[in-house]
């Protein structure tokens, strides 16, 4: 389904639970209650600018006595193809984060790559995939970095790992482009960026990528990833833990403006190799 006709089926959705709400005589405070979220969460719901979990959805059929149709909706629309199914719910909260910090100890975080960088590391995780797979998976990466454009972007802070900055993803020319961008991004303030540099010692042997989200109207989030599994962490105490290590890595981690050097550094030699092959 095209982004624009998915969007358009969220806006259906969320009219249909304003007139099915209505209907019944239910004010968005009350059904909240009745489905345990608040009612300015219903408010989103019915505006199509946040979109419900599948038991939220369940729960809304039950009190509205509505025969499951915001379950089949929401079914339908929260099966994204330009998303692991792992990924697609961090995703979605993504751009609804008024702050995002995020730890990438291997590649390139996909908010800051560029559109080669997507499409090498998209195939080299499915060496067999037909080109419109890849295309659509480079698509929605490159839409979800859409978020980091204008004001009412999130705060993004990220720190590298050492690593990305020397595996050559895509060759030289690839390289040099995703590193001049992610440079470019910092000396806009787009994006502070810090490096762990491999003297960081145990610090720079940490594993696993880790992804903090803080909303306006919501409890703090964190969201880690393995190979080929995602999760989601809203526990308050583990987010809390999550945070720690996160500021640990950032004490570890060189200075924005040494960051920055290095970064610039490591694409001009990627460069200067680019012109020699």
């Amino acid at each position: 389904m095209a982004n624009g006709s998915r969007q358009a089926v969220w806006e259906f959705f969320g009219a249909e639970l304003k007139r099915r709400r209505e209907d019944a005589g239910i004010t968005q405070v009350e059904l909240g209650l009745r489905v345990f979220v608040s009612g300015g969460y219903i408010g989103q719901f019915e505006q199509a600018i946040r979109k419900p979990q599948l038991d939220v959805a369940q729960r809304i059929d039950g009190v509205l006595q509505t025969d499951g149709i915001f379950e089949r909706l929401c079914q339908k629309l929260i099966d994204d193809p330009r998303y692991a199914d792992y990924f697609a719910k961090a995703a979605e909260l993504e751009a609804l984060a008024t702050k995002i910090c995020e730890f990438a100890p291997a590649l390139v975080p996909g908010l800051l790559q560029t559109g080669e960088y997507a499409r090498a590391v998209t195939l080299a995780m499915n060496p067999f995939a037909p080109d419109e797979y890849i295309e659509e998976k480079v698509s929605g990466r490159m839409e979800r970095a859409r978020i980091l454009n204008g004001a009412t972007g999130p705060v993004y802070w990220v720190i590298l790992h050492e690593n990305v900055l020397r595996i050559p993803v895509g060759g030289p020319a690839v390289m040099a482009e995703q590193l001049e961008h992610v440079a470019a991004l910092a000396r806009e303030r787009t994006v502070l960026v810090q490096v762990v540099p491999y003297a960081a010692g145990a610090y720079a042997a940490m594993t696993g990528s880790l992804k903090l989200m803080e909303f306006e109207d919501a409890p703090p989030t964190a969201y880690t990833e393995a190979v080929y599994s995602g999760t989601l962490l809203d526990d308050p105490a583990v987010v809390k833990r999550a945070q720690s290590a996160y500021d640990l890595l950032r004490a570890a981690a060189l200075s924005p403006g040494v960051s920055l050097d290095l970064i610039e550094s490591a694409a001009e030699d990627f460069r200067r190799c680019a012109s020699t092959t």
